[in-house]
């Protein structure tokens, strides 16, 4: 017999509960989980989680037992559970009270809602896509090519995936900025260098560059830094960038990948070739620029 055996037989004529003092007035796991509409294999989850521990375990047989004050919680992990959220987090709700436990799930639910809106997002691009309206998404972007000098540039390189990207991009350029005042100044707007691809399943690595007036002392800093956040200094060789300006709304994934692509196709159009990676070039305060301030050159080395 098991354990969820025992639901009626335990509740009725004694069964396990008989002569045990520990158990008077419990319900065993298989009533307990009727009133609090879980399974049995739901509840020993929850236990081995720590989320939901029975009021007693009969040492001989493993019995669980639960106190009926206990159906409120258990119902409540289920309530969670159907928003989709991960044990880990209902764990952190269940752990705080009032106000606190009700931010808690707030939070969670933003999380969702960011989500579900990048989705959405994605979607809307990707009906583009296989409805062959591609060319009409790239036609919006205005494509150009400028000549850039060679510039001296401080660096910081990460192996990152894109949800973590736009986070790791902000305190990078802001360790790097400051940094260049140690560098004889910043000489150019901070870029970002894909020298491959990130994406949800790919994690780059994306280079943070800014360029600075002191090659000496960048290296010099550098030096300084070891290898603490994966710094390097380089001489960015003179290049000629083939680009199209976005706003800081068309920054967001998936939008920039249509201004990617953009650039690829009008460069396959003009007989040119890349000559190096890819590149974002944050040209604008970030912070300042509402959403349909420009704010990034897309750029490609071309030749």
């Amino acid at each position: 017999m098991t354990e969820d055996d025992t639901v009626d037989d335990d509740q009725l004529t004694g069964g396990p509960l008989a002569g045990d003092r520990r158990t008077d007035g419990l319900l065993t796991i298989g009533a307990f989980a009727a009133r609090a509409r879980l399974s049995a294999k739901a509840l020993r989850l929850y236990d081995r989680l720590g989320l939901l521990a029975p009021a007693h375990v009969d040492d001989g047989t493993g019995y669980r037992y639960y106190r009926a004050d206990q159906v409120e919680r258990a119902r409540l992990v289920a309530l969670l559970r159907q928003l989709d959220m991960p044990l880990a987090r209902i764990a952190e709700v269940l752990g705080a009270e009032g106000p606190e436990a009700a931010g808690r799930l707030a939070a969670y639910w933003a999380d969702v809602e960011s989500r579900v809106a990048g989705q959405r997002t994605l979607a809307e691009y990707l009906r583009g896509r296989l409805s062959g309206r591609s060319p009409e998404m790239y036609e919006k972007f205005v494509i150009e090519t400028v000549d850039v000098p060679a510039q001296v540039v401080i660096t910081e390189s990460r192996h990152t995936l894109a949800d973590e990207l736009p986070t790791w991009i902000g305190v990078s350029f802001g360790r790097l900025e400051a940094a260049a005042r140690e560098c004889g100044g910043m000489t150019g707007a901070p870029f970002v260098v894909y020298h491959s691809e990130v994406s949800m399943e790919s994690d780059g690595p994306a280079e943070s560059c800014v360029p600075v007036a002191d090659e000496a002392a960048a290296r010099a800093w550098a030096a300084g830094r070891g290898r603490a956040w994966k710094t390097a200094v380089r001489v960015e060789s003179a290049a000629r960038l083939a680009y199209t300006r976005i706003t800081k709304a068309q920054v967001a994934h998936p939008q920039i990948l249509a201004a990617f692509e953009a650039v690829e196709q009008w460069m396959a159009g003009e007989g040119l070739e890349m000559a190096g990676p890819c590149r974002e070039i944050y040209f604008a305060d970030w912070d300042a620029a509402g959403p349909h301030d420009p704010v990034c050159d897309v750029a490609f080395p071309v030749r």
